[in-house]
């Protein structure tokens, strides 16, 4: 005879054991997203330098890709990881101003993405860490009843080739990525 107690114990483990495996990956994704995020215009960017707070800053990066930090003067930043902007603040602050300034940059506020076709609220929106296309489709008021979700394309920002890739409604998206949900004939 089976025992419908240790039964239903063993599946209420599995499930939990499953499902902190999967936010575990989820976060994992996150993480490694961050590391190899790059800087661009639109976002806003907090600097600190430990113990020196005349240093700190919120900027917010325009379309020249550059920024007026004090000692420093103009630096170029688009394009760089928030770890490449650390070091090349810190090396630039080494020696003639601080002995070893402890830099730490972090996003505020990244720039937004494009959502177009059919959604209900077609237009920009506040990027998040994380988000796929079914999420930021939710932003944008959900999928009208004509989207087909077998024909979404994707236009990922920073990169030179601006042809529209075949995505679906899983797939993550960065901040000023394109995405458009094509209208369905049936």
């Amino acid at each position: 005879m089976i025992n419908f107690s240790s039964s239903l114990a063993f599946l209420v483990k599995t499930l939990v054991i499953t499902w902190l495996v999967l936010i575990a990956s989820s976060v994992q994704a996150a993480n490694i997203q961050a590391q190899e995020y790059r800087i661009d215009s639109g976002d806003k960017i907090a600097i600190d330098v430990y113990g020196e707070a005349e240093l700190s800053r919120e900027l917010l990066l325009n379309d020249s890709g550059k920024i007026n930090y004090p000692f420093l003067g103009e630096i170029t930043i688009q394009g760089l990881t928030l770890y490449q902007v650390e070091q090349k603040i810190h090396q630039g602050l080494k020696g003639d101003y601080l002995i070893n300034p402890n830099v730490s940059v972090s996003i505020i506020t990244y720039r937004p993405f494009f959502i177009d076709g059919e959604v209900k609220k077609p237009g920009g929106y506040p990027y998040q860490p994380g988000l796929t296309v079914a999420k930021a489709a939710a932003l944008a008021g959900g999928f009208t009843e004509r989207a087909s979700l077998d024909k979404i394309y994707i236009v990922k920002s920073g990169l030179d080739d601006k042809t529209p890739k075949s995505i679906d409604q899983h797939t993550l998206i960065g901040p000023g990525d394109i995405i458009s949900i094509k209208q369905s004939f049936f």
